[in-house]
């Protein structure tokens, strides 16, 4: 179905090639999962697949891509299009009209699918993806999680013979996920459905994949394989994995039900661990009676929220729940209807912006969406001198581990190093509070942990920070206290412990597997199974 012989690839103006000597054969109704450390070329990879590399993007190409016989390089996109489907990391990108029913359509029409056809596969795609509630709404009301299932669904009802699907779960919440990867699986196992799928979140993803392919820092596959001898010696493991490898058990376990069956055998010596309350300071963030409206619809329905300093909150719910929209009314960026909010002492609505931003950090579902300066330095030197600090960028890039990057436009980064830029550029002047709107999207997992320690960090100087995050594992990591949402409401909040180990959706790999509230991450179990990290 899909060949990739020896494909050596740089885009214009690069330093050094994106892709390096790769081959990856995919067979007809494959499953094959993507995977490595954010800048090592699964994104580029993927683009080759649908022909967008070379054509859309230039660059220097050499070797073969033949996609069902086609040759790439004599084939473009267009001619491709009937074969592939292609959800980019960015899907919000390739929203073409402005309602969900005609964007799902919009794909059809170019195809010259028939009406009939075309209205029994739109219905088919809303229920499969449960977007038949949205189908009137403007794509300007939705949430970054219910954008990527229209944009997913958009390709699937042009029914391609493979999918090819670049980080499609970032931006969705734990269920959702489930279920889209659940629909991806069932289309491959009845249909032969091809599926070719990166992604970060492994435990998301592993136990449907057949096969894998790990990227290394050179970028090329160093291993392809079935799963579990793939994830042997993978540099990315999911949290199950690490553990399951630090303890010797085999064969690895790719499901909680198969972690949770070996870890019956050792659950006796599993002790429960001392909660130690975080301390913290006054409060720092108030939001009392809090009601917004988006598009005609109240997407906040009077909210009581207090963060303290020296706290991490990790607000958490489905898609739509209104989690963003209160992100962005904290920081002014919404102006409430009824309520009010006050931050750093002072009210968003009547702060002038520039003011506001010397003791608040914000960053954005689309992190791309700030980042408009010509290299990376100035991106970090631009937040400095904003908050009247020394404009020098090297002590925040080396924090941040972007120095290699300093002279590099950040549009020339994968996700995940665009990302790290990002957070690096609004934390730049030490804010007292942090506001991050999913942190971690196309976030690889030593980005995740370093993150983690960051956090921790802040909280220790003080800091208040909020994260609004469908990553369960940043949350188990991090976070000192969880705000559930649904609705446009908080249902529940409470300490970290409490929320996720009550929590049968929204909750971490190793609570799932030991059914311990005080184990949330890999460190937790082996401490309290008595083994050392």
């Amino acid at each position: 179905m899909i060949n990739v012989d020896r494909l050596t690839y740089s885009y214009p103006a690069a330093d050094a090639p994106a892709l390096r000597s790769c081959s990856l054969d995919v067979a007809d109704g494959e499953f094959v999962l993507v995977a490595g450390a954010s800048g090592t070329g699964k994104s580029t990879l993927l683009r080759a697949i649908v022909g967008l590399v070379p054509h859309f993007h230039g660059g220097r190409f050499a070797g073969r891509v033949t996609v069902f016989d086609r040759d790439t390089r004599h084939h473009p996109p267009r001619e491709l299009a009937e074969l592939l489907g292609f959800v980019p990391q960015d899907p919000e990108s390739q929203s073409v009209v402005d309602r969900v029913e005609d964007e799902i359509v919009f794909t059809m029409e170019n195809l010259g699918v028939p009406s009939i056809t075309m209205r029994k596969r739109l219905e088919e795609v809303l229920d499969a993806l449960g977007l038949s509630a949205l189908r009137e709404r403007s794509l300007a009301t939705l949430s970054g999680g219910e954008r990527q299932r229209v944009a997913i669904a958009s390709v699937l009802a042009a029914q391609p013979r493979c999918l090819v699907l670049d980080e499609p779960t970032s931006q969705l919440d734990p269920l959702s996920a489930e279920e889209l990867l659940g629909t991806l699986s069932r289309l491959n196992h009845d249909l032969g459905l091809g599926v070719v799928l990166a992604e970060h979140r492994l435990e998301r993803v592993v136990h449907f994949a057949d096969r894998m392919a790990v990227f290394d820092g050179d970028r090329i596959p160093i291993s392809s394989g079935s799963v579990r001898e793939v994830l042997r010696a993978s540099p990315v493991v999911p949290p199950l994995v690490h553990l399951a490898r630090k303890l010797g058990w085999d064969p690895l376990p790719l499901t909680v039900r198969e972690g949770r069956e070996l870890a019956a055998k050792i659950r006796p010596r599993l002790r429960s661990l001392p909660h130690v309350a975080p301390t913290v300071g006054d409060p720092i963030i108030e939001a009392k009676s809090v009601r917004v409206a988006l598009g005609g619809r109240e997407i906040l329905r009077g909210v009581d929220l207090t963060v303290r300093e020296g706290e991490t909150l990790a607000l958490v719910g489905r898609n739509g729940s209104g989690k963003s929209t209160l992100l962005r009314a904290l920081v002014g960026l919404l102006r409430p209807h009824g309520g009010s909010v006050r931050i750093a002492g002072r009210r968003p609505s009547e702060t002038a912006i520039e003011d506001l931003a010397r003791e608040v950090a914000y960053l954005p579902q689309t992190p791309e969406s700030i980042l408009f300066r010509d290299s990376v330095s100035q991106e970090i030197s631009f937040t400095l001198r904003g908050r009247a600090r020394d404009p020098d960028p090297n002590a925040i890039l080396e924090e941040f581990g972007l120095a290699a990057f300093a002279d590099k436009p950040p549009r020339d980064l994968s996700a995940g190093e665009r990302l790290r830029v990002a957070i690096a550029a609004v934390l730049a002047g030490d804010p007292r509070v942090v506001l991050l709107d999913e942190p971690t999207r196309g976030m690889d997992y030593g980005g995740k942990d370093d993150l983690a320690q960051r956090l921790k960090r802040w909280r220790g100087e003080g800091r208040a920070v909020v994260i609004v995050t469908h990553d369960v594992e940043l949350v188990a990591q991090a976070a000192t206290r969880v705000a559930l949402m649904a609705e446009g409401e908080i249902v529940i909040e409470g300490d970290v412990h409490e929320i996720l180990g009550s929590s049968p959706l929204f909750s971490s790999q190793m609570n799932k597997v030991f059914d311990e509230p005080s184990v949330l991450t890999v460190d937790d179990a082996l401490l309290a199974l008595g083994n050392s990290a």
